[in-house]
């Protein structure tokens, strides 16, 4: 598989890919200015440098070093309503300097990428479940950042060559089976890892935003795929562009939907124990609905989701004790 650089692995779904990848007997580099990842969190077989995306004599510096063959671009922000008080933060750090670190992989002749997209592209769609071909409409800054470095891409490939796969998250959960990796931002916004932390005691409760969404029990609806399962499927979509230099798109999800309300309900029931809860208004930028119709991929590759609901939220749990301890 040859030497791969990470960008943003010291991150959440970065740290599970950088674990994956070694696993498929890659040489992996990581890249990550450290403002959300923690190095903690990487295995000491993957070489680390602290900088950022947009550093062109850093990726450079990276690339023939390391014969860097392939990329896996994390690094970026990812929270909704912080991108629609602070707009201009997504644009820079999802789309201007995600540009800057293309550029430089096409000037140092790295042929593939696969990149990090997200289901809010297609905003709030007419049909669920979501196909590839559904179109897009952002509601928000964050959707918006994703879908122009998605375009950026096409332009650039067809400009110099370079083949891409682009992967449309929907919710991603859990932590990796193994204890080696999982969700370490205290503040994050993922709806499991804020759930594990109330049952852990590292929150005292918990916010549902809006019960008044038009789906069967009022809360939002979302696509949960275990952050394990993530990573695998970036190291076929890898393998993809090995085989062939067609740049491709894909879902990647369950195709299957759960509320709030039931997410909530999984972690109770696996914590044996109820969670404080407070109903509050809707977010700003949240569709009520989005699931995933992931067979394009299917159809593509032997890979498949193998973790359920109930698996996310005891890796998530678990991580969460393991964070709870005291240190020593």
């Amino acid at each position: 598989m040859g030497s791969v650089l990470i960008t943003g692995g010291a991150g959440y779904i970065g740290s599970h890919a950088v674990y994956a990848f070694l696993d498929a007997g890659a040489e992996v580099v990581v890249l990550d200015d450290l403002s959300t990842g923690v190095q903690a969190n990487l295995p000491r077989t993957a070489t680390f440098y602290q900088g950022c995306v947009s550093d062109r004599d850093l990726v450079t510096r990276i690339v023939r070093e390391h014969g860097v063959e392939g990329a896996l671009h994390f690094a970026g922000s990812i929270v909704v309503p912080e991108s629609v008080a602070n707009p201009a933060k997504y644009y820079r750090n999802n789309t201007s300097r995600g540009l800057e670190l293309v550029d430089t992989l096409i000037a140092c002749g790295v042929g593939r990428l696969v990149f990090s997209s997200t289901a809010a592209v297609y905003g709030v769609p007419e049909r669920v479940p979501i196909a590839e071909t559904a179109l897009t409409q952002p509601i928000n800054p964050y959707g918006w950042s994703k879908l122009f470095f998605e375009q950026q891409l096409k332009d650039l490939g067809a400009a110099h060559g370079l083949a891409s796969a682009v992967l449309r998250y929907f919710n991603v959960a859990g932590a990796d089976p193994q204890g080696r990796t999982g969700q370490s931002t205290p503040q994050a916004t993922h709806l499991i890892k804020i759930a594990a932390q109330a049952a852990t005691g590292q929150r005292e409760g918990m916010s549902v935003f809006g019960t008044d969404y038009p789906t069967p029990d009022g809360t939002c609806v979302r696509d949960y795929i275990h952050v394990s399962d993530l990573a695998e499927a970036h190291v076929v979509a890898y393998e993809l562009l090995m085989e062939g230099r067609e740049s491709c798109t894909f879902n990647c999800g369950n195709g299957r939907g759960y509320s709030v309300r039931e997410v909530i309900g999984a972690v109770e029931k696996a914590a044996g124990q109820p969670l404080r809860t407070a109903y509050e208004g809707r977010r700003a930028g949240d569709p009520p609905e989005l699931v995933a119709d992931p067979g394009s991929l299917f159809a593509r590759v032997a890979w498949r989701p193998r973790h359920s609901l109930a698996d996310m939220v005891e890796t998530a749990l678990e991580w969460e004790r393991r964070q709870a301890r005291p240190a020593g």
